[in-house]
């Protein structure tokens, strides 16, 4: 199998994942330069909204655009009265120097409207913001939730206009850290897939590279928008968050039903995975977990994995047919109507995430360890993820980014510097919806089959074990770890962009 797309502008690249080859552009700083022809014929980008991601990518593309002396406006539109108005301000967009303004007065005069608000107003304000673009604009979004709402409801986009989407495999604190770290390495940020859904054009392809190359993306890979919604929406419910979440509620009761204190406990489940798992992953991939252990380690290893797989397996199946079916997509627009009856509250009051503070005020990152169990439930997960869209056709190049690149990378950092119970609660809407209703399916059924079937000796599935051991996924994730930006994201460094998403 073979995915190849051309470029005007960028050098293209063939990279084999396991059976598959796919064409990427490879970013990086020195690529800045070719800017101004990518970004041909806009004057004025719009960066709607200030969620997660649109302080990081409205700065990330003013600072790279201003680096090579472009006279392209980026600005900031935001609905009126909105209290972001000070926190863009902050940022330097102003409304005297025409950065920053009210969010349809914005999308009036943008040639490139790049879209970030909220899912839920997507559905409700898409048909004001069409009216409003001006005719040869092009909509912008790092997001398929807007097609999968149009496609549920038998409608589509304009046909007037190029579409496109550039989507960071990560949150937004995080394309802005890492982007601001790198500034010295050629360029550091995180990985984005893109994708051309309309392309009346011709141009359409190069201006979602450069959009990629000045967020500072290490590679970018292409997709369909529509393959985008299915693997994200997907996989923010899986192994990004609520599988992780659901897998540490579990482990945590077990390890003390086992006899562990709830501070032994928390270190063994969930410390483990956010302070040794993922850091393996990260640089070695998926199997070198595996590989680093021996004797009864790989023995408790292989016991966890064979009975939670399965398990895994079935929860995550639900998942992607209830995303796939738009299902998933009616139940956040659902969510959304009835929110000002039914807040959203935070989960981050129980017992698990109590005694998480205090491990975390405590913690030694030497000493933080890489428990075999834990080991072998989190990675059957991550497999059992990987399969279920492998399954559904979706390429290499984005399972590993949507099922480990960005769990590893840009994730699971942030809950280990501040826990998973923070990450749950200050998520977009979309994934704190997903994973508040996924997290206990997980939680439970790998409690009632995954831990019954160890605890009553149910033998190892050795054809499950030699599937993983043989799997060409790990040759593709060892691709992508020589991908992967050249410096570790710094969760304590200063940093131009705000961490808290949803208060």
């Amino acid at each position: 199998m073979t995915r190849r797309f051309t470029s005007m502008v960028f050098d293209v690249q063939e990279v084999t994942f396991a059976d598959t080859k796919e064409t990427i552009v490879k970013g990086g700083r020195d690529l800045f330069p070719l800017l101004p022809k990518a970004f041909e014929g806009i004057s004025n980008i719009g960066v709607i909204g200030w969620g997660s991601q649109a302080p990081a990518q409205a700065q990330n593309l003013r600072d790279s655009l201003k680096e090579v002396g472009s006279d392209i406006l980026v600005t900031i539109g935001l609905r009126k009265g909105s209290s972001s108005f000070e926190e863009a301000k902050g940022c330097g967009f102003t409304e005297e120097d025409g950065t920053l303004g009210e969010m349809f007065e914005v999308i009036k005069q943008s040639d490139l409207v790049i879209l970030l608000i909220s899912d839920a107003a997507q559905a409700k304000l898409y048909k004001d913001i069409f009216a409003a673009m001006k005719p040869g604009a092009t909509l912008g979004l790092s997001h398929g939730f807007l097609l999968g709402y149009l496609d549920s409801i038998g409608e589509s986009f304009s046909e007037d206009m190029d579409v496109i989407a550039v989507c960071p495999k990560g949150m937004g604190p995080s394309v802005r850290r890492l982007y601001e770290q790198g500034k010295e390495v050629n360029g550091a940020g995180i990985n984005s897939s893109f994708a051309v859904h309309q392309d009346k054009s011709g141009k359409a392809t190069d201006l979602a590279l450069g959009w990629g190359i000045a967020l500072g993306s290490p590679f970018m890979f292409e997709t369909s928008l529509r393959s985008e919604y299915c693997s994200d929406i997907f996989g923010e419910r899986g192994i990004l968050l609520g599988a992780v979440h659901g897998i540490v509620e579990s482990l945590y009761r077990r390890y003390q039903r086992q006899g562990m204190t709830p501070e032994q406990a928390f270190l063994e489940s969930s410390e483990s995975i956010t302070g040794n798992i993922v850091k393996i992953i990260s640089t070695k991939g998926i199997k070198a977990v595996y590989d680093m252990l021996d004797g009864e380690d790989k023995k408790t290893f292989q016991t966890a994995y064979s009975a939670a797989y399965l398990p895994a397996k079935e929860i995550l199946q639900e998942i992607y047919d209830e995303v796939s079916s738009g299902n998933e997509i009616r139940t956040v627009i659902m969510h959304g109507s009835r929110i000002d009856k039914y807040p959203v509250g935070k989960i981050d009051g129980t017992d698990t995430w109590i005694v998480g503070e205090k491990v975390r005020s405590e913690r030694d990152e030497d000493k933080i360890p890489l428990n075999p169990f834990t080991a072998g439930v989190y990675v059957s997960t991550m497999m059992a993820q990987i399969d279920v869209l492998l399954e559904q056709g979706h390429p290499y190049s984005e399972v590993v980014n949507e099922s480990v690149i960005e769990a590893v990378d840009s994730l699971c950092p942030y809950m280990h510097y501040r826990g998973v119970a923070f990450m749950v609660d200050n998520c977009s809407f979309t994934a704190k919806t997903g994973s508040r209703k996924w997290a206990p399916r997980f939680d439970y059924i790998l409690d009632q089959l995954a831990y019954t079937a160890v605890d009553n000796g149910k033998p190892v599935n050795e054809e499950l074990l030699k599937a993983f051991e043989e799997h060409p996924v790990h040759a593709a994730v060892e691709e992508c770890c020589k991908l992967r930006p050249l410096v570790d994201i710094s969760l304590f460094a200063d940093t131009s962009t705000k961490e808290i998403v949803i208060q």
